[in-house]
């Protein structure tokens, strides 16, 4: 910008000067005239673009100029936050009866460490977890979790939401959400809770073998099914996502402490269905 301004101040200099010219000067005045007049735009486009480069170089957060609306705008990798169409999270409300398939998951590891990165408190696992979808495993990577519920069911939204994130090695993904309501307290969410505060993105191990990991799903794992996204940048689609109809509970003080260790409200606001399947 200052680069700028002293560029001004000289082109100003010399436009001055041209005008002092006498008339037999005036094809020079002119043609002086449109050099300095290129030279400030040029000037200011370089302006421009080196302000577009800051912004897109903005990490993304949850208010302000980089919460959710904006997410499009910080980096071109994140254009489908704005320009999808199949955006999660939505809310689920059924549109086409179906004769779905019992969910095949199968956790069976214990979880490897735990983690705040910035936007949400994350489990890593080990190896060996799946989702199992049309005879095919998709490895479950990770949950984390939302305070309140990114995704609503029949217009009602929830105080919690966990997100089990499975990926195959061609990096075909499908997440598991459950949602959380208020009342007995979680044991597994214990162990995790024990190890709070959490340094940012700072790894810390956590004892959560997969009996734990299985009592953070209902008895009833009876989903809704329909396409989206991931819920964060950079907001990819052709996710499959299994949204279980039944709640688990966690005691409030459970849900505070997740909160606050979180330190936000994390959760994308509700995106626009266009006329999606979503099956029950």
């Amino acid at each position: 910008m200052n680069r700028f301004l002293r560029f001004s101040s000289i082109a100003i200099s010399m436009l001055l000067f041209s005008t002092g010219c006498t008339s037999s000067g005036d094809g020079l005045k002119k043609e002086t005239t449109q050099a300095v007049k290129h030279e400030i735009k040029k000037e200011k486009e370089q302006v421009v673009q080196a302000h577009h480069v800051v912004h897109q170089n903005r990490h993304w957060g949850y208010t302000g100029e980089v919460g959710p609306a904006h997410w499009g705008e910080l980096n071109e990798k994140y254009y489908l936050c704005s320009e999808g169409t199949q955006q999660a999270p939505i809310d689920v409300v059924p549109t086409k009866k179906s004769n779905l398939p019992r969910l095949q998951l199968s956790y069976t590891k214990s979880a490897k460490d735990i983690v705040n990165n910035g936007h949400a408190v994350q489990v890593n696992m080990v190896k060996g977890n799946t989702l199992t979808i049309d005879g095919y495993p998709y490895a479950l990577k990770q949950f984390h979790f939302h305070t309140p519920s990114e995704n609503h069911i029949k217009g009602k939204s929830y105080p919690m939401e966990a997100h089990f994130v499975h990926a195959t090695p061609n990096g075909n993904l499908a997440v598991v959400s459950v949602v959380f309501v208020e009342g007995s307290a979680n044991p597994a969410l214990n162990r995790m809770i024990k190890t709070f505060p959490l340094g940012k993105n700072q790894p810390k191990s956590v004892d959560l073998p997969s009996e734990y990991i299985n009592v953070l799903l209902p008895a009833d794992t009876a989903y809704y099914k329909f396409m989206g996204s991931l819920t964060t940048p950079p907001c990819s689609e052709h996710v499959k996502w299994f949204v279980l109809k039944k709640p688990i509970t966690a005691s409030k003080e459970q849900i505070d402490a997740m909160h606050q260790e979180i330190g936000q409200e994390n959760n994308r606001p509700i995106q626009p269905t266009n006329g999606r399947v979503i099956e029950e």
